[in-house]
This record gives C-alpha cells, sequence and structure tokens, in this order.
C-alpha cells in the first residue's frame, strides 16, 4: 500500500517567498487527507496537482492563525467546485463555532455534508480506523491547546509464494484467507501450512506529525518507535530562550526528541522567517541524530 507525504507549506508564522505557513497532505493507498491548513495551501495543492475534492478528512492541530487560516477558503473552494461527498474535520472544539460565524457573515451553504469531530488535547484519542490503517490524536505541549497526530499502517498481508501456490494448483478463491494467515487444506485432507505458503509481510510503516511543541516527554508513550517522525525545529539552538517563552522547540530538541522516541527518520519544519536557509538547523540537527530530513514547500516523502 502507498504511503506518502507531501510538504505544503514548512514555514512558521510569517511567511516568507519560499515558505508558505503549515499544511501537509497525506496520501494512504486511496484515501487523502489534510493536516493543518495554512494560508495558501488549496493553492499549493493546485499547483503540485492535488485534487482538492479528494480529500476525505482535514486535521487541524490547534488554532493560531497559520496552521488554519486557509480553511475557510478551502472549504469554500469545494463548494464552488461541486463537491457533493461528505468531509470529515477533526480540530479544536472551538473550530467548529469559527466557521460557523464565517459561513454565516458570508451566507455561505455549503453543497456538500460537513462532519466536525472535535479533538481532546489532554489524551491519545483513535479518530480513524479502517481495515488498512489507524489515526490517532495525541496532545502537544504548547501555548494553546494542541494536538499531533499519529497515522499508522495495520499489518500488511503476507506475501505469496507463487511457486508453491502454481505448484498445489491452489484456488484463486483461496488467496485472500491465505494471505491472512490461513493455512490451506487440500482436497484429500492434508494440511499445508501457511508458511509453505507465504512469505512475511513487508512491514508496515507510521508517521507522527508534531507541530507546534516544546518538549514534552509523553511524546515517548503516544509515538514509541515511531518510522517517520515531523517535529518542528522553529529555532537554532542559540535561541532556546525564545523557544521557551514560545513554547516552540530548537533544533537540538526536536533531535533529542527523536533519539528519545526512537524514531527512525526525522522530518524538521516550521522554521522561522527569521532564517533564510535552513542549512544551519539540518545540521545541528544531524550532530545528535544523523537520519534527519529538511521540510521544503512541494518536497514528497514516501513513507516506506
Amino acid at each position: 500500500m502507498s504511503f506518502e507525504l507531501t510538504i505544503l507549506g514548512c514555514g512558521s508564522a510569517t511567511p516568507t517567498l519560499s515558505r508558505n505557513p503549515t499544511a501537509q497532505h497525506i496520501r494512504i493507498g486511496s484515501s487523502e487527507f489534510l493536516i493543518d491548513c495554512g494560508e495558501g495551501a488549496q493553492l499549493q495543492m493546485l499547483k503540485l496537482r492535488l485534487k482538492i475534492n479528494k480529500l476525505k478528512a482535514i486535521f487541524i492541530s490547534h488554532l493560531h492563525g497559520d496552521h488554519f487560516f486557509g480553511l475557510p477558503g478551502l472549504l469554500s473552494t469545494m463548494h464552488l467546485m461541486g463537491r457533493r461527498n461528505k468531509l470529515t474535520l477533526f480540530g479544536p472544539p472551538a473550530l467548529a463555532g469559527i466557521l460557523e460565524q464565517i459561513f454565516a457573515a458570508s451566507e455561505t451553504e455549503l453543497k456538500y455534508p460537513l462532519e466536525f469531530i472535535p479533538t481532546n488535547p489532554d489524551q491519545k484519542e483513535l479518530l480513524v480506523d479502517t481495515s488498512t490503517f489507524t489515526i490517532h490524536s495525541f496532545p502537544l505541549n504548547h501555548r494553546i491547546p494542541c494536538t499531533g497526530f499519529l497515522f499508522k499502517e495495520k499489518q500488511r498481508p503476507r506475501n505469496i509464494r507463487r511457486d508453491v501456490i502454481t505448484q498445489l494448483q491452489v484456488p484463486i478463491g483461496q488467496m485472500k484467507a491465505i494471505k491472512a494467515g490461513a493455512d490451506y487444506v487440500k482436497e484429500n485432507g492434508q494440511i499445508i501450512p501457511n508458511s509453505d505458503l507465504t512469505f512475511p509481510p513487508s512491514p508496515s510503516v507510521s508517521y507522527a506529525f508534531c507541530s507546534d511543541t516544546a518538549p514534552d516527554i509523553r511524546l515517548a508513550s503516544f509515538i514509541q518507535g515511531v518510522d517517520w517522525l515531523y517535529h518542528e525545529a522553529t529555532f537554532l539552538n542559540e535561541l532556546e530562550n525564545r523557544a521557551i517563552d514560545t513554547f516552540h522547540s530548537t533544533t537540538i530538541q526536536a533531535a533529542n526528541t527523536a533519539n528519545q522516541v526512537e524514531a527512525k527518520h526525522l522530518i524538521i519544519g516550521h522554521y522561522s522567517s527569521r532564517y533564510g536557509q535552513i542549512e544551519d538547523l539540518r545540521l545541528e540537527v544531524e550532530a545528535l541524530f544523523p537520519n534527519v530530513y529538511t521540510a521544503e514547500d512541494g518536497k514528497i516523502f514516501p513513507i516506506v
């Protein structure tokens, strides 16, 4: 199953000419989602040929403008483009009232069902549960209530040994059960163990979104062993006091968190607009966590 992350915006509160505010597109199989929706998110989707009306759900981490000011416009565009399918919106409880006021003031009545599900900033919660993946929210440590999101594949099916299947002439109708782990019983009653018919499945993968947040030891229990971690690194380490004041993280703190949760890969982002170049931020992280990548607008990460 394909699992792909596209960065729509990697900047923090103030956008720059090369960095839009936070927004990310996630594709898991045939399902597409949006995480946060800073200004310009829908324009970024158009530039990258991502279809707005294919989004099944949108996840908003918190109510600072650089994470949701693009949302009313995106929802309105879906309306104007003739969307009819339900869209599910997850976010802080106050978000529902904000949108109601905006649409009431503009006399906008959406043509599609918009289901709002409030998130809980105090505990980990299951938001989406499908046959192939789950999506959880979990608390972050920010100046206002804020949640991260964990996208996790369920165990993948076992891989068929086509040579053995062909030799035994196993009926096609048995394939689904065998991939799920079942043995095969021949007409004469002989049992062929599943281990003779299949190879172990490819490892399932996971992705955690952590922005915005100060360092938080709770993350080790929420996302331990995550394959890919996106964690804000708003400031270089020399501005640690500024990070403390604003409940954000430095490069070193992002690296420490990646090590604490035993992440396999780290993507940093949410860069302060004071930094024209981001190479220095990457280098500070790399000194403590070598498997680091930089988020950049338009960059695609295969989650494998």
